[in-house]
């Protein structure tokens, strides 16, 4: 499984508390790319072990078609990550795709997880690597050490940013994560989300932004989405069906913006393999080797969001 949705879409996100048996009921309706089950935040200390089992049930017998499914267990800081993995990978781990472990500081931690999972792999029957493993960049230590973070384990397949937590380990003067500041003369994340990028794409990682907690605010999303679509992020977390729809739209290349990339690519191949040129025009426009990885990009991440080449 860790093989099989190592490159696919990711541009929506859904987090569903795994102690909320309606909302779990819910989630494989919602058109998500992703969808995480979750143990950590949106659980209460006192039902944290008991949403494992529901977890589990959801996993085992809910309609999750093609999707990329993951369970978000709670931070190594804790008394429950060891039997969060133990008990709902051992009973639930064959339609299971990943792991996320949130607050991630060192790579030893990442380290952890993956020996951890081959344990329960062993014992569960499962293959070795079956289960791949999300990282969330929370904190001040963690953005520090995100490159070897990202290098840590080859069952690494995403990166994630997490504003809330991140601004509180920033001692951000704010009450609310993962929205603009109009206090600050640009965008306060600039760099947390220019690094963490640069670590993930190093390590052939997919990066994911976290969540935009104005759940009602659309527009707001929309707006702040587009700061890392436009910078190369593959995805943003979903809160609501509603933000899944949204994300789903900005993540995606365009018709045009597909059908364009094709037509590089054929420019391209034709003047470098019957014309035998290295650069050629392309309308107003010098393309090249450079030109093609772009245009490659764009094609993967189109066809990845089910778009086709526009017939001629």
């Amino acid at each position: 499984m860790s093989a099989r949705t190592r490159s696919m879409p990711r541009r929506s996100c859904f987090s569903t508390p795994g102690s909320n048996e309606r909302f779990l009921q819910k989630a494989p309706t919602v058109p998500a790319d992703m969808s995480f089950l979750d143990l950590e935040d949106s659980v209460a200390p006192k039902e944290k072990e008991a949403a494992r089992a529901k977890v589990v049930e959801a996993i085992r017998t809910l309609p999750w078609d093609d999707r990329v499914l993951c369970v978000r267990v709670n931070a190594w800081d804790t008394e429950w990550t060891y039997g969060d993995v133990v008990e709902v990978v051992g009973n639930a781990g064959e339609r299971l795709d990943e792991v996320m472990l949130p607050k991630v500081q060192r790579a030893a931690e990442v380290v952890a997880l993956d020996l951890l999972l081959t344990q329960v792999e062993k014992k569960a029957g499962l293959p070795v690597g079956h289960i791949g493993i999300e990282a969330q960049i929370e904190t001040t230590l963690g953005l520090i050490n995100v490159e070897e973070i990202c290098a840590a384990s080859p069952r690494l397949e995403t990166i994630i940013f997490g504003p809330a937590d991140f601004a509180a380990s920033m001692e951000m003067p704010v009450l609310t994560g993962g929205v603009q500041i109009p206090e600050y003369p640009g965008d306060h994340f600039h760099y947390v989300f220019s690094k963490i990028l640069m670590a993930g794409r190093a390590n052939g990682l997919q990066v994911i932004d976290g969540p935009y907690l104005k759940v009602r605010d659309l527009d707001g999303l929309r707006d702040f989405a587009q700061r890392t679509q436009v910078l190369g992020y593959d995805g943003k977390w979903a809160l609501t069906p509603d933000q899944v729809t949204v994300l789903n739209e900005i993540y995606s290349p365009t018709q045009e913006q597909f059908d364009r990339a094709w037509d590089i690519l054929d420019a391209y191949q034709k003047a470098t393999e019957e014309e035998r040129r290295g650069a050629v025009m392309f309308g107003d426009e010098m393309i090249d080797e450079a030109s093609r990885k772009m245009a490659v990009k764009f094609v993967s991440r189109g066809e990845r969001a089910g778009l086709t080449r526009s017939a001629r």
